[in-house]
């Protein structure tokens, strides 16, 4: 669709005004489940040209699907109204999901035309001669106002989310702090029900997660060991017992032994799926939390160096940060192992792919004194299957102690997912760098956030 020009004024003003009245009125139907602010286009002056008119109504066209696209991946643009100098034509560039902005509205002089096609791409067509017209400058709305539907459906893995993601969900949960401590009947989630589903052993995780949803008002299904204690015990899928599970609950929180297990149990059903850890794959709300709580504990991401210690190639713990952390700017990340449990190629070929620095390291004395965060943790038993002579090796060569604290720096903590063994020692507990408990508590508040965001939105 081109734009012809003329310098003869118009003489279907009220035409132009009533499309553009319509254009208005579409763009706000198609945002009226959740885009709360009016919408508007600049209204043509009595006097001006058709070229006037024809930018204009162009733009609105153009602004109507920009909208419509956007609205599918629940993303809100708020347009403001401004005028060309002389001798320039708008042209808007193509929509980008989840960058930092969505459209960019440039001038480009010594422009006739304008084109639209399927893309929602504006393209120039340079010509000889030049117009000016009145446009619709499109600048990006704050996607996570009260009132939203949450961005993701399900939470399976560490990849889903963006800075801006993590940022809003970090605000949430502060405000999840406040309403932990001053408010601890509320009932935000009144009327909700939730449905744990664990099929692996878990103290902290589970009792979160409930105590989350309790915190907020709502009510809770558990079976602490599902595997064992359910109808999995006599055969049946997955599959089926999330559908039926579903019909009892409005959300599920599902820990399980199998990698990609929380994938097809969320392919299935139609109410959210919490992946609550997923055998030796994922744990993203316990990435969430970690990085939570180095927020809290060091006042910023970018830029911290950060020592991953213990089992790394059965810690899922340890892989979902290592996901959220290559979302940061030049953060370093220090890989301390026995050579047994060593991180999985998939994620240092990740990071790498991320331009994020990273290292494998044998001295933890060394790696303690550069990091901002030590985050330990434990050797897992139970990954090791009947190879106990492997656990044995393994177990006992990287440990936390008073040696450890000594070089670190005053401002550095010790992180740990929890439970621990032997991998720190209990003198360590009361020393101010010591944040794995504060850590646990760090998580109710996300967990809260997150029950909140799936059920009711923003």
């Amino acid at each position: 669709m081109e734009a012809k020009t003329t310098s003869q004024p118009c003489n279907h003003h009220n035409i132009c005004l009533g499309v553009t009245h319509l254009m208005s009125a579409i763009v706000d139907k198609l945002l009226n489940v959740g885009y709360r602010h009016k919408v508007f286009f600049s209204s043509p002056a009595a006097n001006c040209t058709a070229t006037e008119h024809t930018g204009l109504l162009l733009s609105a066209m153009a602004a109507s699907y920009s909208l419509f696209s956007s609205s599918r991946h629940m993303t809100m643009f708020a347009p403001k109204t401004s005028k060309c100098p002389q001798n320039f034509v708008c042209c808007h560039s193509k929509v980008s999901y989840m960058e930092s902005n969505y459209l960019k509205s440039i001038c480009c002089p010594n422009s006739r035309g304008l084109s639209i096609n399927m893309s929602s791409k504006w393209e120039k067509r340079s010509q000889r001669d030049v117009f000016h017209c009145h446009v619709m400058d499109i600048e990006r709305a704050p996607s996570f106002s009260v009132g939203l539907k949450f961005q993701l459906d399900d939470i399976i893995e560490a990849q889903q989310f963006d800075r801006d993601i993590l940022s809003a969900i970090f605000e949430v949960a502060r405000d999840m702090e406040n309403v932990e401590k001053d408010s601890p009947g509320s009932q935000l989630l009144k009327g909700y029900l939730m449905a744990t589903l664990f099929y692996e052993p878990s103290t902290r995780t589970r009792l979160s997660f409930e105590s989350a949803m309790r915190r907020l008002g709502g009510e809770v299904l558990t079976t602490e060991n599902a595997r064992e204690f359910s109808s999995a015990a006599k055969g049946e899928t997955l599959e089926d017992t999330i559908r039926t599970v579903e019909g009892y609950s409005d959300i599920i929180v599902m820990r399980h032994f199998e990698s990609g297990a929380a994938r097809r149990a969320a392919a299935t059903a139609e109410i959210p799926i919490i992946n609550a850890g997923d055998g030796p794959g994922q744990h993203p709300t316990q990435a969430l939390l970690d990085v939570y709580t180095i927020q809290r504990e060091i006042g910023k991401i970018d830029g911290i160096k950060v020592g991953l210690v213990g089992d790394l190639a059965n810690g899922r713990t340890v892989r979902s940060l290592a996901y959220l952390l290559a979302k940061f700017n030049d953060v370093k990340i220090y890989f301390v192992s026995p050579d047994v449990v060593k991180m999985k190629d998939d994620i240092k070929d990740y990071l790498t792919s991320k331009g994020v620095e990273w290292e494998e390291c044998t001295d933890l004395v060394e790696v303690a004194s550069e990091c901002d965060v030590v985050y330990q943790t434990r050797i897992q038993k139970e990954r090791f299957g009947e190879r106990i002579d492997l656990y044995e090796k393994a177990r006992g060569k990287y440990i936390v102690n008073q040696g450890i604290l000594k070089v670190m720096q005053r401002h550095a903590v010790v992180m740990h997912p929890l439970p621990r063994l032997d991998e720190i020692t209990v003198d360590v507990d009361a020393d101010s760098r010591a944040a794995y408990f504060r850590q646990a508590k760090y998580g109710l508040y996300i967990r809260m956030a997150l029950l909140k965001l799936l059920l009711v939105g923003w």
